[in-house]
């Protein structure tokens, strides 16, 4: 089953790459990428052993939280439709806490960007303002998160400190 759990994290990191690269080209994150990146939770779930009750099902509650804090985000127009939906889909792959890591990642990454845009508008002065393209720091703290919660170097390095 190892086998399966590291092809399936492979698969998702490299669905999370395919998002940044889209959300920068295009400032749009698919559909289809988010279902196949919420699909596959499941069978990562069975891959690593969880069992239904408790854990499932915690899973499943804090997707549903994520996607409805962040759905409100969106209502305001602080976050993208494909941002809001990334998050809920990744809510299924990690456990709250990581989630929380992913999310201070992100936050930080995120800042980095805005300044960016900011500098960026100051010393260019584009006609067009530009949208953040927060996928960016949404897969950056994905993939700090999948790093070090599943690596064997990462564990390896979590058993001995």
């Amino acid at each position: 089953m190892e086998i399966l759990k590291y092809g399936l994290l492979l698969a998702l990191a490299i669905a999370l790459v395919v998002a940044a690269v889209s959300d920068l080209r295009e400032r749009k994150i698919a559909n289809w990428l988010n279902i196949a990146i919420a699909a596959g939770a499941p069978l990562f779930w069975f891959a690593s052993g969880m069992a239904f009750w408790p854990d499932m099902v915690i899973q499943l509650g804090l997707a549903f939280v994520v996607f409805w804090a962040f759905a409100a985000l969106f209502a305001l127009g602080l976050l993208g439709g494909g941002d809001v939906k990334l998050l809920g889909a990744l809510a299924l792959w990690l456990t709250p806490l990581a989630f929380l890591d992913l999310l201070l990642v992100m936050a930080f990454v995120g800042g980095a960007i805005a300044v960016a845009f900011i500098v960026r508008r100051v010393v260019f002065k584009p006609k067009t303002q530009g949208t953040l393209p927060y996928g960016v720091a949404i897969t950056a703290g994905a993939l700090w998160v999948l790093g070090w919660t599943h690596l064997p170097s990462a564990n390896l390095t979590n058993a001995l400190g």
